[in-house]
């Protein structure tokens, strides 16, 4: 590189857990940085808004994590504003509660005799004859459960969140939300002891006492003491390149247009963007590609509510398709401190929608009146009750796994990895729906490549790692492994019974000699009894020749038969444990959604 770059910055774009995660390392490695940030505050999606006091999360952002570097990392930040919450959520379908993670018998017992005999009888017919390919999310959830308890318990909210029919919406992007949630993580936790014990965040979790947003704030801070600048309203329109190597961007901010050069670029905005400010402009077919990928975006309508308190979960789902509204957050359950007067409650109506379509397009009004009319109809408060409301639009915050995404993106990937000085890191700019967590790990991957020029994959964070709320903790995964594996290896019944026969066919004759030249009165009983089995056996010494043929072939027949049973017993058992594993996975599901 150049010697006269040296001193110029790495220009990371975005403010968001990524890119601020990034920032740090960065200027904790001494190198120049610098921050640019569409919006006025920082946060991205996991920011914290606030209206007349009132705190509203973008989305709800439970705090939890496998990575230790991360956690350490959260507790640096907000060493005493980092709350333990206890949680509660629940899915509200047809006027009626029920508990999540789902558990089957409250939900059969919830919907009634009729339609749980009709669950029931789905369940078995598409056990018998399920899809033979397992592409879509469709097929994914009738496959383990039955398509009555798609249409009851997924289809409605999962559609209302991507805005495509869960016949589009491509199976992998549950199989990677929910990955350790597999029928090994459920094998392991039956048969092997963990040598640490088992974490668990499905009743508690871990939450800034302002909102995330004020971890954010005090991860701009820490950037700025350690050498860093973090510019706010400043929002990249332009990305210049020289052949391979970007050169610099083009900013606009409340002072009008300017250039900024750099060393290296780390990039958070969504991909997608990205490739398309470039200039020279990328080639047409990754432009094409590029152009293919598509976002979710999320409006969170906050409400004041003149009542201390309006349902006690931290958020519920709302699966009933007479509404338009996903998600429900009561942000004074996730902490009292989100509200300034413990009188009223401050809720958050999530809508989901896509850029330039009727909800996007809706007024800040009409929407307050939409979400005041719906947490009505739905029961949660009147009307009269709802004094004030505010609206926040966050665009791009879900990346779509639709049908044709994977070549898509394979396609700008591919271009993208040929720009020498950039990396493209957290959920929009690796086009992967991951946890801030993941995101935050990217950052810190992209920062040590860029100081200490390690060759870090950020393109492999969340693709080998398994992750989910209930985490095994494991000292050595490889012993573990050892252990259960024959536990659990099929017995080869011709093997099994021959080895047992061989040693029939010694151990049969050998006994017989012996009791044959002991004369004693246990030779003859055995002699009477083995002759109603054996036809022509005697305890004698043309007994004991006989008795190899004998030994040999019951031993054989006995082996045969206890491996094929041993096999039997444990193929019904491990499908039982196999049944117990997909559905923890889908009772948990709506998590990732």
């Amino acid at each position: 590189m150049p010697e006269r770059d040296n001193a110029l910055p790495v220009v990371v774009i975005g403010a968001g857990p990524a890119g601020l995660t990034a920032a740090l390392e960065l200027t904790r490695h001494g190198r120049p940085t610098i921050v640019l940030e569409k919006l006025a505050t920082v946060g991205g999606i996991a920011r914290t808004e606030e209206f007349k006091g009132f705190c509203f999360d973008m989305g709800g952002h439970r705090f939890f994590t496998k990575e230790p570097e991360i956690e350490k990392l959260w507790r640096e930040l907000l060493p005493s504003d980092f709350l333990r919450r206890p949680r509660l959520s629940r899915i509200f379908y047809r006027g009626r509660f029920f508990r999540y993670p789902l558990r089957l018998g409250d939900a059969l017992r919830g919907l009634g005799p009729w339609q749980g005999l009709l669950i029931a009888l789905s369940y078995l017919r598409w056990r018998c004859a399920p899809y033979r390919r397992e592409d879509t999310f469709e097929q994914w959830v009738t496959n383990r459960f039955g398509r009555r308890l798609f249409l009851t318990f997924f289809k409605t909210y999962t559609e209302k969140v991507w805005g495509l029919p869960c016949s589009e919406l491509r199976a992998e992007w549950a199989a990677q939300r929910i990955k350790d949630l597999s029928f090994r993580t459920a094998l392991l936790a039956m048969f092997v002891k963990p040598r640490q014990r088992i974490r668990t965040l499905i009743d508690e979790f871990h939450y800034p006492r302002r909102g995330p947003g004020m971890l954010w704030q005090a991860a701009r801070e820490a950037v700025e003491r350690t050498g860093g600048r973090v510019r706010l309203e400043r929002e990249v329109v332009a990305v210049w390149r020289d052949g391979a190597r970007v050169e610099s961007v083009t900013v606009a901010g409340p002072g009008g247009m300017e250039t900024i050069r750099g060393q290296h670029f780390i990039s958070t905005m969504p991909i997608t963007e990205f490739v398309a400010k470039l200039v020279p402009a990328a080639p047409p077919e990754v432009l094409a590609a590029a152009s293919r990928l598509r976002y979710r975006s999320l409006i969170t309508v906050g409400l004041i509510v003149d009542r201390a308190e309006v349902f006690r979960d931290n958020w519920i789902y709302v699966h009933t398709p007479e509404v338009r509204v996903g998600r429900i957050q009561n942000f004074k359950n996730w902490s009292a401190d989100m509200v300034p007067d413990q009188a009223q409650s401050g809720v958050g109506l999530e809508y989901f929608a896509s850029v330039g379509d009727d909800l996007w397009s809706m007024s800040d009004r009409d929407l307050v009146e939409l979400a005041k009319r719906e947490l009505d109809r739905l029961g949660l408060a009147r009307y009269a009750e709802i004094v004030d409301g505010c609206v926040f639009r966050v665009p791009s915050a879900y990346p779509v796994y639709d049908s044709t995404y994977r070549g898509a993106l394979a396609t700008v990937q591919t271009f993208v990895a040929q720009l020498e000085n950039v990396q493209t890191i957290g959920r929009n700019g690796l086009h992967r729906y991951d946890n801030q967590d993941h995101a935050m790990l990217t950052g810190l991957l992209a920062a040590r490549n860029v100081a200490t020029g390690a060759g870090h994959d950020v393109w492999g964070v969340n693709t080998d790692r398994g992750y989910h709320e209930e985490v095994a903790v494991v000292a050595d995964r490889t012993a573990e492994d050892a252990a259960t594996a024959p536990a659990f290896t099929r017995l080869d019944s011709i093997a099994f019974g021959a080895a047992v026969g061989s040693v029939g066919a010694l151990c049969l004759p050998v006994v017989t000699l012996h009791l044959a030249l002991a004369g004693s009165a246990r030779a003859v009983a055995l002699s009477s009894l083995l002759a109603h089995f054996f036809p022509g056996y005697s305890v004698s010494l043309s007994g004991s020749v006989l008795g190899v043929a004998y030994g040999a072939s019951a031993g054989f027949v006995g082996g045969w038969g206890f491996a094929a049973l041993r096999n039997l017993v444990l193929f019904v058992y491990l499908a039982v444990v196999h049944r117990r594993a997909d559905w923890q996975a889908l009772s948990r599901v709506l998590d990732y959604v």
